[in-house]
């Protein structure tokens, strides 16, 4: 069974959506369609792979279109910054210390999350945790072979 939907994305991830769809309905889906038309006047469909690989196709993107246009009707555009009071929401930059090193995340939606681009979930184990907390606090994540003390020095 799937867990909760995250319809959290950045603008810039909303407006490549948009375009996307504004691609496919204008210039991918008439070709498509049109090939559809062009192999099913061959003959034989059981047996017309050029049909069955058109048609394919064509769901293909018109698939393609129903998911963005979901996507798009759902998103939710993480704001950057933090809550009034100071503290990590998503959107978040945090700047965090774990033994003298610092590193520097911003709190997104599980679509654009990327560990080794500094881009982490609010969902993640780390993530989750640094969720409504404030700059001076410490959180600690338990992984199978340790415990990890991270300080957040800063949080924009």
């Amino acid at each position: 069974m799937a867990g909760p939907v995250d319809n959290y994305v950045t603008r810039a991830r909303l407006e490549g959506w948009k375009k996307e769809l504004i691609r496919l309905k204008t210039v991918d889906h008439r070709p498509a369609a049109e090939e559809v038309a062009r192999t099913q006047a061959m003959g034989d469909l059981s047996e017309n792979a050029g049909y069955q690989d058109a048609k394919w196709r064509l769901r293909k993107i018109n698939a393609r279109i129903l998911s963005l246009n979901e996507m798009i009707k759902n998103a939710v555009v993480i704001e950057t910054g933090t809550n009034p009071d100071g503290s990590i929401k998503v959107g978040s930059t945090v700047i965090l210390e774990q033994n003298g090193q610092e590193n520097t995340f911003i709190i997104l939606g599980t679509s654009e999350s990327n560990p080794l681009q500094g881009r982490i979930s609010y969902s993640s184990p780390l993530g989750s945790l640094l969720l409504n907390k404030h700059a001076g606090d410490t959180v600690q994540v338990k992984t199978l072979n340790a415990e990890i003390n991270y300080k957040i020095l800063r949080v924009s």
